[in-house]
């Protein structure tokens, strides 16, 4: 017999009704951005999306892959802050956006890594390169491999740094979940992508990404633009314990650049809600046993679960519980048992496994005999 327990939902919704003195209508979101990505990092839900699969010129947001490869080696040690970086001609000749640093000199890395993501220096960016990999061709076929493996299946890297070339392409969705990497991966590294100002050679620069001086919570990670790309931002902001990354690229100027970057996020932040739904660990509900030496076993969620909801959504929200049962014991802990399904308005319904808590033993001969009259002549919980 499959089962739907009312009880769980009877519990979220009382959750739910708390906070209906919030919800208020939305008004349909678009952007003047020709790829836009909005996404939740915690529940990597999609809030917002324009083309973000579309493949697309990233420019200098290229960069963020860069010292994702850079960073990996830092967490392993093939990498340290102190290895000198040596600066090729290649590397001082190239064009754009520079650090400044002088050929046949050798720069400190952590110096080379404020200046590709404070600085946006090619320069930079060109030299750990050929420190990682002997070219920046080698390295760009690294980028294209570990980007795949990381399920970033639509980039594919030329070069380090984003200078034009009709095969260098990835999208915005490839971009978030980048953004989103470097920061669960390298908390310890990502605070740089918040420093607004670097000085290297007497020469100081400040950091391109606007949302920097907004006083919004935002604290990275990189801008881009060619005359084929347009105007880009790579963002991520934090409010309280909520996380949103956002892609924009295809803008006219860098006041759009902002304003639709800010716009964005701000909406966010301002129509959307976690809703937690289970604690790793700690009983959702129950589900009842078959001759078992407990009549019922606790069912969990083996991580934390939550939701990105509209706010207005909420009360039209439903979670059940659904199992077949009774389940029959013996039963041991961490045996899936149960799935809790979620379903929102204008959302694809989720689902989501849920397990034993406790081991529960099976009866003995006389008490399996007991129980199983029992359940004939009173019926389940009788």
């Amino acid at each position: 017999m499959r089962r739907h327990s009312p009880i769980a939902t009877v519990l979220v919704a009382v959750a739910v009704a708390a906070v209906m003195a919030l919800a208020r209508p939305v008004a349909a979101m678009d952007t003047n951005a020709r790829e836009a990505i909005l996404m939740d990092y915690d529940t990597g839900q999609i809030l917002f999306a324009k083309d973000a699969d579309k493949p697309m010129p990233p420019a200098s947001m290229t960069k963020i892959m860069t010292v994702f490869l850079a960073f990996e080696r830092l967490k392993d040690g093939r990498l340290k802050e102190t290895d000198e970086i040596p600066i090729s001609e290649t590397a001082w000749r190239k064009g754009g956006s520079k650090m400044f640093v002088e050929v046949g000199t050798r720069v400190p890395l952590s110096d080379i890594l404020q200046g590709i993501i404070v600085q946006s220096g090619n320069d930079a960016t060109i030299a750990l390169a050929e420190a990682i990999s002997g070219s920046e061709e080698a390295f760009a076929e690294l980028m294209t491999r570990r980007a795949h493996e990381l399920g970033l299946v639509d980039s594919t890297f030329r070069n380090s740094t984003g200078w034009p070339d009709p095969e260098h392409r990835t999208t915005a969705h490839d971009l978030a979940r980048l953004a989103a990497e470097v920061i669960r991966r390298f908390p310890e590294h990502y605070a740089l992508f918040s420093e607004t100002s670097y000085t290297y050679n007497n020469i100081k620069q400040g950091n391109r990404n606007p949302l920097l001086y907004k006083n919004m919570g935002a604290d990275g990670l990189k801008t881009g633009h060619t005359e084929n790309a347009g105007y880009g931002l790579t963002a991520s902001a934090k409010r309280g314990d909520r996380r949103l990354i956002l892609v924009v690229n295809g803008l006219k100027s860098v006041r759009e650049r902002s304003d639709e970057a800010e716009r964005l996020l701000e909406w966010g932040f301002r129509e959307f809600e976690h809703v937690n739904l289970a604690r790793q660990g700690m009983p959702v509900e129950t589900a009842e046993v078959w001759l078992g030496d407990s009549p019922k076993v606790p069912l969990v969620s083996d991580r934390d679960i939550s939701l990105s909801v509209r706010r207005t959504a909420r009360k039209d929200m439903t979670v059940t519980v659904e199992y077949t049962g009774p389940i029959p014991a013996p039963i041991v802990a961490g045996q899936p048992i149960a799935m809790l399904r979620v379903s929102v308005p204008d959302m694809e319904d989720r689902s989501f496994p849920l397990y034993a808590g406790a081991d529960v033993g099976r009866l003995g001969p006389v008490g399996r005999i007991t129980s199983a009259l029992g359940h004939l002549i009173w019926g389940a919980g009788g």
